[in-house]
């Protein structure tokens, strides 16, 4: 399965972003899809996580309240929507998915990742 993930850019704090991840493949609809995101100097860390059918979704602590995982299996993509935004946000945010349908929030349990888009939160 290859990865496409667009909807990066700069916001004032406080704003919203909509991330997508579409999918170049049918079998997206029968994997869960992960996102995580990589902040300047620090690891790579679990954002928010999706089953396969959409009806079971996890989100880290730090973001939970604020953002939202969905997906479209129709159109093969996943969406995070990005809400009350905050400097610490700022990251390369990356869309992956995970050969079997329940969530995960362990990166080496993702076998299908995309090339990141960048998102930048000005205070």
């Amino acid at each position: 399965v290859q990865l496409q993930a667009s909807g990066g850019g700069l916001v004032q704090a406080g704003g919203s972003l909509r991330l997508s991840c579409a999918a170049s493949e049918r079998t997206f609809s029968s994997v869960a899809v992960g996102w995580f995101r990589q902040a300047p100097g620090r690891e790579r860390e679990f954002v928010a996580a999706i089953s396969w059918s959409g009806n079971r979704a996890y989100y880290a602590d730090t973001v939970r309240g604020r953002f939202t995982v969905s997906r479209v299996n129709a159109n093969n993509t996943a969406y995070l929507q990005t809400n009350n935004l905050k400097p610490e946000d700022t990251a390369v945010y990356y869309c992956a998915a995970r050969n079997a349908p329940g969530i995960s929030t362990i990166q080496h349990e993702y076998s299908y990742w995309g090339q990141g888009t960048l998102v930048t939160v000005s205070s």
